[in-house]
């Protein structure tokens, strides 16, 4: 049975519950089954080796999840020794034409959409929606959590020099 926080985060003040449990910096991170935008299955397995950010959004086709995918967009291209990820429930359709719409390359997506898993395991998954509250995970090389940030109002964007300050931290 998957744990509940209700109220755990808001959006324009409405409370909403987010299903799985809250990860804390230290913990080992959970394995998760997404979709790339080439359909092709993505677990945490096929993402190791480097240090890591999952940004995690609602939908891409909203002004802040559009900003916060540039942002890490733009970052991605600074940073050749760290892997970035934007997950959301889009499907891997929407997914790689709003990349190309926008000119984003520097990361990969991963889609969401066919169970929740990421969004379960790692306490993102707003349950009244089936959406994915706004997050950042900053992973070591060798899958622990060394930066997390859940956005408590989603309509807020994340905290982006507390997750670059992590990853420039792990790589020195």
């Amino acid at each position: 049975m998957s744990v509940e926080r209700a109220s755990a985060v808001t959006l324009k003040g409405t409370p909403f519950t987010l299903v799985g449990a809250e990860l804390k910096v230290g913990d080992r991170v959970p394995d998760f089954d997404t979709v790339g935008t080439d359909m092709n299955p993505i677990s945490l397995a096929d993402t190791g080796g480097s240090v890591r950010v999952f940004s995690v959004v609602p939908s891409l086709d909203t002004p802040v999840c559009d900003a916060q995918t540039r942002r890490f967009n733009q970052e991605a291209a600074k940073l050749t020794d760290v892997k970035i990820y934007t997950i959301s429930m889009d499907l891997p359709f929407a997914q790689a034409r709003w990349c190309g719409a926008s000119g984003v390359e520097n990361l990969t997506m991963l889609s969401d959409h066919r169970n929740a898993q990421f969004g379960r395991n790692y306490g993102t998954l707003i349950k009244e929606l089936r959406l994915n509250c706004r997050a950042i995970f900053v992973v070591d090389e060798k899958d622990v959590l060394r930066h997390v940030e859940y956005v408590k109002e989603v309509a807020d964007y994340p905290d982006y020099e507390a997750a670059l300050a992590a990853v420039r931290e792990i790589i020195g």
